[in-house]
């Protein structure tokens, strides 16, 4: 018997994807606390993957469970709550050497700035929405920008108002899209980062944006509204 989460975690996936025109699976991202069960189903990959691996994983239909032993990527763990920062990481160290900053210094401002999961997690379950048997924090969705843009009327349409985005040159999806919307309780768009094109398959026109899963429900509730008027006036790609 499929449950009410899942029953409903179908319908919001499939109403996003078809009514946007998603290229891809909506991705469901569970941070698990001290104390929480991993939810039935999910197993761990054959080999260790940074966050970023996993969620690009996940929107082609991949499922997965990462403890912090599964987790390649220790910057990416460490604004997921799963870890405390590297010393090479805060000092700027390990950023200053990839060659976008002029120094340690302006690489550590970078990082001391960021956002990081306010609360211990243990692992991540991360898999398409659709299958996600168990309620999200945050729904990852990665496409071109016009498809992307339909967040923002959807995020301001019942109270209005500016929809702001922070971003970096590193971090898009455990920081931007993963540690952002958790903190902030407000979607996050970024436009991709140095190791999310390094290691994922992310195309050259596409983004990402985090949306905190309370959102999505209300988000879908606007969704058929919008495709019978406004996204029919719309220049759709």
């Amino acid at each position: 018997m499929v449950s009410k989460v899942l029953e409903d975690n179908r319908m919001f996936a499939d109403k996003i994807k078809t009514v946007i025109g998603l290229r891809y699976e909506p991705v469901a991202v569970k941070l698990l606390k001290e104390g929480e069960e991993v939810p039935a189903g999910y197993n761990r990959p054959e080999k260790q993957l940074s966050h970023c691996q996993a969620v690009f994983a996940a929107k082609n239909g991949s499922s997965m469970y990462l403890s912090l032993e599964d987790q390649a990527c220790h910057v990416g763990a460490s604004a997921l709550g799963m870890m405390e920062t590297p010393e090479k990481v805060t000092t700027g160290q390990f950023h200053a050497g990839v060659g976008m900053h002029d120094s340690a210094e302006s690489a550590a401002k970078m990082v001391a700035e960021r956002m990081i999961v306010p609360f211990k997690v243990v692992g991540e379950v991360v898999c398409p929405l659709k299958d996600a048997d168990f309620v999200p924090d945050i729904v990852d969705i990665v496409d071109i920008p016009e498809k992307v843009y339909w967040i923002v009327p959807l995020e301001t349409a019942a109270e209005g108002g500016r929809v702001q985005f922070s971003t970096s040159p590193f971090q898009c999806c455990c920081e931007d899209v993963g540690a952002v919307p958790v903190c902030t309780g407000k979607p996050n768009i970024s436009i991709g980062c140095f190791g999310c094109r390094k290691k994922t398959d992310m195309k050259a026109d596409e983004m990402a944006i985090g949306i905190p899963y309370a959102r999505i429900p209300e988000y879908v509730s606007h969704l058929d509204r919008y495709s019978e008027g406004v996204m029919t006036k719309a220049k759709r790609d």
